[in-house]
């Protein structure tokens, strides 16, 4: 059993950087790949990007590549979301996700464990 816990989520201006944190738990979680999802009033959940569970592979959707950055501590159990360069259209709640893998994956459905999401507001 794996828990999530999001956080750092927050008001910020465009342009600024903002990192988001997701602490797991449960003595499994290092062999869990990590997503990161986004979900925007009336739209639905994004693949933001994920991390493989030896963190060597990280992948990102086109719309935050450059941007943001993904990371993780195993030793810790955390999973980190690094936000730079926000854009008012990242603006939305953002949660973590855990699938016992290796790899990430794009799609929501392919995860176990999700955490209850933080809120990003970015204002122009």
């Amino acid at each position: 059993q794996v828990q999530l816990v999001e956080s750092g989520g927050g008001v910020v201006q465009a342009g600024t950087s903002l990192r988001l944190s997701c602490e797991g738990s449960g003595r499994t979680f290092s062999h869990h790949a990590v997503g990161w999802f986004r979900q925007a009033p009336g739209k639905e959940r994004e693949y933001v990007g994920g991390i493989s569970w030896s963190g060597s592979d990280v992948y990102y959707a086109d719309s935050v590549k450059g941007r943001f950055a993904i990371s993780r501590d195993n030793a810790k159990k955390m999973v980190y979301l690094q936000m730079n360069t926000l854009e008012s259209e990242d603006t939305a709640v953002y949660y973590c996700a855990a699938k016992y893998a290796y790899s990430s994956d794009a799609y929501y459905s392919k995860y176990d464990y999700w955490g209850q999401g933080t809120q990003v507001t970015v204002s122009s």
